[in-house]
Formats: structure tokens, C-alpha cells, sequence
């Protein structure tokens, strides 16, 4: 028997997208740093048991005394999360020193197909010369049939009569080029 009213239990917040983690998969994010924070911000959420990845170049640096070889991120400020996209692992990730929000519409996060991750990471893998590309929207989308880089999609280029293969992450607006020289490619 109840004489007053009833008070109600405020439940969790609503989950991230709407989903629930119970059938929410992992899906992959770019998350936007200060300058210069990238690897630590990738260390510290590798430590929070969540997987992020971290594009590196590698770039010999001249100084007055020494050269060294360095490692660079290739989309800086930028360190891609891959997390069941819940309430309680967005703001893991956001409470990490040195995250500024997730790359989206109003920073809530835009999830990044798991073919982009795929492609940079080969073509990291294969240590072929790489570099940052200005990102491009237009242009013929193939995938190339043969060899090391065989799967990989982007979109194809001539640049100085050489065949180049642009692969962008479309979230954060970034791409990368390679030369395909010798790469049989097929559109997609």
C-alpha cells in the first residue's frame, strides 16, 4: 500500500547511437587531438584496454649535429579508436589527456568503414613510400587484383605520368598516396 507518490529510478544515460551494447559491435572512429599529443593519446587509450591505431611514417630528421630517424603520425592530429560505440566507452575515450572530441557531426562520432583502416594499415605494412595527399572526393574508385597491396581500394590518380593510388579516410578528410606502377587495377 502506497500513500505518497512514487518515485521513479532515473536510469543510465541513453547509449552512444542508440544502440545497446548488448548488440553493438566494434566499430571503428577517428578521434581529434591536440597537436603534437597523438602517441601519447594512443598510448593511454591502448591502456584503457580499448585498440587504437596510430598511423606512422617514418622521415629522417636532419639536425646541425646528427641525423635521426624519426616517426611521424601521418594524419596528425588524429588517432583512430575502434570501441562497441556505448555512452561509457565514448567518454573513456574523451577523458583521455590530450583528446579534444570525436571527428563528427557535433562531436558525437562518424564511424569509419573497417576497409578504410584496412587499406592504410597495408599499406603501411608493405613499408612502401607513402605520403599525405589532399583529400579528394571526385575521381575513379579502384581495387587493386594483384601483388602485396591486392584488395586494396582508392581512388587512381596520374601524377607525373605515374600511376598513384589515393587512399582516404573520409571521416577526418585525409588521404594517402602510393605509386601502383606495375598494379593491375579494376574498378569498382
Amino acid at each position: 500500500m502506497s500513500t505518497g507518490p512514487q518515485l521513479q529510478k532515473i536510469s543510465d544515460p541513453p547509449p552512444f547511437f542508440g544502440l545497446s551494447a548488448d548488440v553493438a559491435e566494434e566499430k571503428w572512429f577517428a578521434i581529434h587531438t591536440f597537436a603534437r599529443h597523438e602517441k601519447v593519446v594512443a598510448q593511454e587509450i591502448q591502456g584503457l584496454g580499448i585498440t587504437s591505431f596510430l598511423p606512422l611514417v617514418k622521415q629522417v630528421r636532419q639536425w646541425s649535429d646528427r641525423r635521426k630517424v624519426v616517426e611521424f603520425p601521418i594524419f596528425g592530429c588524429y588517432v583512430f579508436v575502434k570501441l562497441v560505440p556505448t555512452h561509457e566507452e565514448r567518454l573513456k575515450v574523451l577523458r583521455v589527456n590530450g583528446v579534444l572530441r570525436f571527428v563528427g557531426i557535433n562531436g558525437v562520432g562518424l564511424s569509419i568503414p573497417e576497409e578504410q583502416i584496412t587499406a592504410v594499415r597495408v599499406l603501411l605494412e608493405e613499408e612502401l613510400p607513402v605520403c599525405s595527399h589532399p583529400f579528394l572526393k571526385l575521381g575513379q574508385r579502384v581495387r587493386i587484383r594483384n601483388g602485396a597491396l591486392s584488395g586494396v581500394e582508392g581512388v587512381l590518380m596520374a601524377r607525373n605520368g605515374e600511376r598513384t593510388l589515393i587512399v582516404s579516410v573520409d571521416a577526418i578528410q585525409r588521404s594517402l598516396s602510393v605509386q601502383i606502377s606495375g598494379y593491375d587495377v579494376e574498378p569498382v
